[in-house]
């Protein structure tokens, strides 16, 4: 059973304007496209996660928008190196992150950082799995909740690590200061242009994954690879 945090329906969104609200982000699909695919990762195992909590209001838009969307339950992930890779855990996120299309990655602030919870799931994936490589090529939209004022210094630091796992980060970027404030005690968020922005980053996301699913082999496609595989190709000719 994959570690997977299940929501209902998106139909109780009490902070969404839905006169304002445009579903049809996806309207560059054609009539027999899959639906995008979102995996998102929080970085907090708190009983009030509040990168948790936004990471659930990312994903009952994303659900509105039309996207299925998978939120992984981190709390029985080891720390990188302490399995093998056969940790039943580690093998769920890696079949997460090769199954979507794009992924979303809500973190707490910690010492102006990422925190470790959310760096060890991400040191979980690994650029390629064989033929077959976890990240690269999909889109990334990047957010973040701070105990006291607003600031960017984890998504900043993601944006470096996405980097690194050759991803499209979208430009736009959700940091929610004092969130403490910012969600009632079922954990739903209130409306306040906290709110708003995180609407404006899962319309970006699928718009640009949508965009760019079509092409992502192409987009990961590289010569020094190429020069690399030709190579071993050759070496294995000679053992024959």
């Amino acid at each position: 059973m994959m570690r997977l945090i299940n929501l209902p329906d998106p139909d109780h969104l009490p902070a969404l304007d839905r006169a304002m609200f445009n579903p049809d982000v996806a309207a560059g699909l054609g009539p027999t496209d899959p639906p995008v695919k979102v995996a998102l990762l929080f970085g907090s195992l708190r009983e009030r996660s509040y990168s948790r909590f936004a990471a659930e209001e990312a994903a009952r838009l994303l659900r509105l928008m039309g996207a299925e969307t998978r939120i992984f339950d981190p709390s029985d992930l080891p720390f990188p190196d302490q399995h093998k890779d056969g940790h039943p855990a580690i093998g769920e996120l890696r079949d997460l992150a090769v199954w979507s299309d794009a992924m979303v990655w809500s973190t707490p602030e910690t010492h102006g950082q990422m925190s470790g919870l959310m760096k060890a799931q991400i040191d979980h994936i690994p650029l390629s799995i064989g033929a077959v490589r976890p990240t690269q090529g999909r889109c990334l939209a990047l957010m973040q909740v701070n105990g006291g004022s607003q600031s960017f210094n984890a998504v900043s630091n993601m944006r470096i690590l996405g980097r690194w796992m050759r991803m499209f980060t979208i430009p736009n970027q959700s940091s929610i200061a004092r969130a403490h404030e910012q969600f009632d005690e079922q954990g739903r968020m209130r409306p306040s242009p906290f709110y708003d922005r995180i609407v404006d980053v899962m319309e970006e996301l699928i718009r640009f994954t949508v965009l760019t699913r079509p092409h992502r082999d192409q987009l990961v496609d590289r010569y020094s690879e190429r020069i690399e595989a030709g190579k071993k190709a050759e070496a294995i000719r000679q053992k024959l």
